[in-house]
């Protein structure tokens, strides 16, 4: 649930009559938005690779977090299937995705059903959220959700935030703050269930919030109550996630299966036409990031920058193009000459950095062709994090951009078009 930054409705979920500004407690960033970002400094801190979050609804937590590097599989379970109807496009890749690759794949899956089910498809996960979930329960699903959460899916962390009714007297005319909370608990109430809960099935949990009180009111603590449980031991064990087998009890989302919007621009009807059939019985919402642990991804960037790394290289030595030919200088040499040289902006070396580079073999001219040594490449930050070696480089660049006889080294034109237009 969402809240507005206006007047009461900016602190409980947007359920109750207007009341003066005066008279209305406001957070600033507003209430949801702190819970959310209390979950993704936590995602940074502990870098968890498969992320669910039960009770999802809009899929604003999972909109938040799929920007996080480390995370490769984000799932979002709802019981309200009208919430997750639509919430499809927002977790698509965009373009700037493929332009520019994650480091890591990520695949994001939206499950309908009920968070006190049993799906084998959420075992073996790192980190469960379930943010302003259990006030929604009715005592025999509350129940159960010990039983599954913690007993059956066992995550290594989970994270739990409901309400704390100890700060509602602090709003205007509040009982409970949404009409289908089933009930909201003070600290002592929800410290009692998380430690007896924690303590059953083997948890460690530790008790904060988010949303601080007014000045004199400190005493009945965070507007919304969390509570951080850790597996005793760390994560769960292969045994323990594989004796449960094929259990799918989340249903179908109903619809297409979102298609990569770079995809659909380029090829709106050859891609989506041959497929429609095929995507209309797919039983899950799931996409899938562009990554550099994908072959054409990879090749993509990698031939991208080099063929960068390549054209500044070739524009800074430009004004040394009448010298004679040979080893590229350290320094430009002084011609003399009344023009200013020309400002290059690129990247900021560290003092190490640029030591490497200058350690490296230099490009040089032979007659009007420019060669760069991919020893050279290598020595660049950028190029030297997608690149072990100058084998593994040689063998992906080779069919797309000229090299010399013997491998070693990229070959470009000294001069184009362009620079006959533009005189340097």
């Amino acid at each position: 649930m969402e809240e507005n930054n206006l007047q009461c409705s900016s602190v409980v979920d947007g359920n109750f009559e207007e009341v003066p500004r005066e008279t209305a407690i406001q957070f600033k960033p507003p209430l949801y938005r702190q819970r959310y970002q209390f979950v993704k400094n936590l995602v940074d801190q502990h870098e968890p690779k498969k992320v669910a979050d039960l009770g999802c609804g809009d899929t604003s937590l999972l909109r938040l977090l799929k920007v996080n590097p480390c995370i490769e599989l984000l799932v979002g379970v709802d019981i309200n299937e009208d919430k997750l109807r639509w919430r499809g496009d927002s977790l698509a890749p965009f373009m700037g995705d493929f332009l520019k690759p994650r480091d890591l794949n990520l695949t994001i899956i939206l499950y309908h059903g009920s968070v006190v089910e049993r799906d084998s498809r959420l075992l073996g996960f790192d980190l469960i959220t379930c943010i302003e979930l259990i006030e929604h329960l009715d005592s025999g699903d509350l129940a159960r959700f010990p039983e599954v959460v913690f007993g059956y899916l066992s995550p290594s962390m989970i994270v739990i935030s409901t309400p704390n009714s100890e700060f509602n007297p602090l709003f205007p005319s509040v009982t409970l703050r949404d009409s289908d909370h089933k009930f909201e608990w003070t600290r002592m109430e929800f410290q009692t269930w998380a430690l007896y809960v924690a303590n059953r099935y083997d948890y460690s949990v530790e008790f904060t919030g988010v949303g601080e009180p007014p000045a004199g009111a400190e005493n009945v603590g965070y507007c919304t109550q969390i509570g951080i449980f850790q597996k005793n031991g760390g994560k769960a064990t292969e045994a323990c996630v594989s004796e449960q087998h094929d259990q799918h009890v989340y249903k179908a989302r109903k619809g297409l299966t979102m298609l990569p919007r770079l995809v659909l621009i380029f090829h709106p009807q050859a891609v989506l036409l041959p497929h429609l059939p095929k995507m209309l019985r797919l039983q899950v919402f799931t996409t899938s990031y562009p990554s550099l642990q994908q072959e054409r991804f990879f090749k993509l960037v990698l031939v991208n920058e080099v063929s960068q790394q390549v054209e500044s290289l070739r524009v800074s030595h430009l004004p040394r193009r009448k010298e004679q030919d040979g080893e590229w200088g350290d320094e430009p040499k002084d011609t003399g000459g009344s023009k200013a040289p020309v400002p290059c902006f690129g990247p900021v070396f560290t003092e190490v950095e640029k030591a490497k580079i200058e350690n490296s073999p230099k490009p040089f001219c032979v007659g009007d062709k420019f060669f760069v040594p991919l020893q050279r490449l290598l020595a660049y930050p950028r190029l030297n994090r997608l690149c072990a070696n100058e084998e593994m480089m040689r063998s992906v660049i080779a069919d797309s951009i000229p090299l010399s006889s013997d491998g070693s080294a990229v070959v470009t034109d000294l001069c184009n078009y362009f620079d006959e237009q533009f005189e340097f």
